[in-house]
């Protein structure tokens, strides 16, 4: 009789070594994960994306390692071509093949709407670092994109309200001709309309342009005062060379809606010098930064920017939350994700909204002169810092499903 207790209390025992084997089974198995990073290796986004992205994401990996003893993390790294058809196979044979648990876009639009639409139908995190158009958040979002760096409402907004209060108030679109392209020039319309501006219209171009010089004549003879480029990387260094030598900018402002450091690089200061724009990050804003600056210029040997800085944070954040969470199951990732604070070398106010936007700061900024600049890549000088809720669509205005109206 009086063994029967010790009996029991083996078996209770037993049951929960048992239930903690089971629950140690997770979240070991939480320990080994999978990143995909796609991204323009070899086209007109390669420099603005392409192997910056990776390194971006391999720092990133390297750090969470250290603080986390144990864990193994894969990265799979590939070339979407700037094709939606190829960033779909790629992310469809990434999960049903070599089982990633996140994939990340580091450029390009149309592929980034491809990305997300698999990794909602295979239930699997997708961050996008490169994609600007409002779609991936608004009437296109889903319950497993979290679009983390920047999107057209953001580039857009302060750019053209600074531009019109300058008198610059009518404008004229040398437009991207894929999904990028027009929302910039959707959001950057309405931008200028709301502030009392102007549109005298718009011409689009396909993606990769090399001759311009038909393009420029028609915003030439529109009258406009502001030239807005509604494109990026290579087509957009390519439009302001030729607009330069077609001898449109005395009497035309020419805009860059997306613009990274490395296009104001290769354009260099005499050509860019005095072009506003808007940021989501720069490398020379505080000592964490500077110092983010410094570790990728080692392995780039240039500074980074802000869809570099952001795939960083990105998997940084990715790979906390699944600590966190202690299981790699993406809706229980996504929870964790959105109860995330985001203070990092990207943002020190950062959170995901319902809609999967990452709200944070971004920064109005203008290209200095060559007598202002003091060192190589020190290129912006700050105009004025932007709240995340004045840069980040209302979600009062969201066609967001997932976006609870009223709340």
């Amino acid at each position: 009789m009086q063994h029967r207790p010790s009996r029991r209390l083996a078996l209770i025992a037993g049951l929960a070594g048992l239930a903690m084997f089971a629950a140690a089974a997770p979240a070991q198995e939480a320990r080994s994960l999978k990143i995909g990073v796609l991204a323009d290796m070899s086209g007109v986004y390669s420099d603005v994306s392409g192997k910056g992205i990776e390194v971006g994401a391999r720092l990133a990996i390297e750090d969470f390692l250290k603080r986390s003893p144990g864990w193994s993390v894969e990265l799979l790294v590939a070339d979407h071509q700037n094709k939606a058809d190829i960033a779909s196979t790629l992310t469809r044979q990434w999960i049903d093949v070599d089982g990633i648990d996140m994939v990340m876009n580091g450029a390009n639009s149309a592929a980034g709407l491809a990305v997300a639409k698999v990794a909602a139908e295979k239930r699997r995190v997708n961050f996008d670092v490169g994609a600007a158009t409002t779609r991936l958040t608004n009437e296109e979002c889903t319950a497993y994109t979290v679009q983390y760096v920047y999107d057209t409402y953001m580039l857009s907004i302060e750019t053209a309200r600074t531009l019109v209060a300058g008198g610059g108030d009518s404008w004229f679109f040398l437009t991207a001709d894929y999904a990028f392209g027009h929302a910039l020039e959707a959001d950057t319309g309405k931008a200028v309309i709301d502030s009392g501006g102007t549109v005298k219209g718009s011409v689009r171009h396909p993606i990769n342009t090399a001759d311009f010089s038909s393009f420029l004549l028609q915003a030439q003879s529109s009258g406009a005062s502001v030239i807005g480029l509604a494109n990026a990387g290579g087509d957009a260094t390519n439009a302001i060379r030729s607009a330069q030598e077609f001898g449109l900018t005395p009497k035309q402002t020419l805009v860059g809606l997306l613009m990274f450091d490395n296009d104001v690089h290769s354009l260099t200061l005499p050509v860019a010098q005095g072009m506003y724009l808007t940021t989501a990050w720069y490398w020379d804003l505080n000592d964490r930064t500077r110092a983010f600056g410094r570790r990728f210029f080692e392995q780039m040997k240039r500074m980074p920017n802000m869809a570099q800085a952001g795939a960083y944070s990105a998997v940084s954040t990715y790979l906390n939350a699944v600590r966190e969470a202690e299981t790699r199951d993406a809706d229980r990732v996504m929870a964790q994700l959105r109860r995330t604070r985001i203070d990092d070398v990207f943002t020190d106010s950062g959170f995901i909204r319902e809609d999967g936007r990452m709200v944070h700061e971004a920064y109005l900024v203008q290209v200095k002169t060559p007598a202002e600049s003091k060192q190589p890549w020190d290129y912006y000088k700050v105009v004025k810092r932007l709240d995340g809720d004045k840069v980040a669509l209302p979600l009062s205005q969201s066609r967001c499903p997932l976006v609870r109206k009223g709340s």
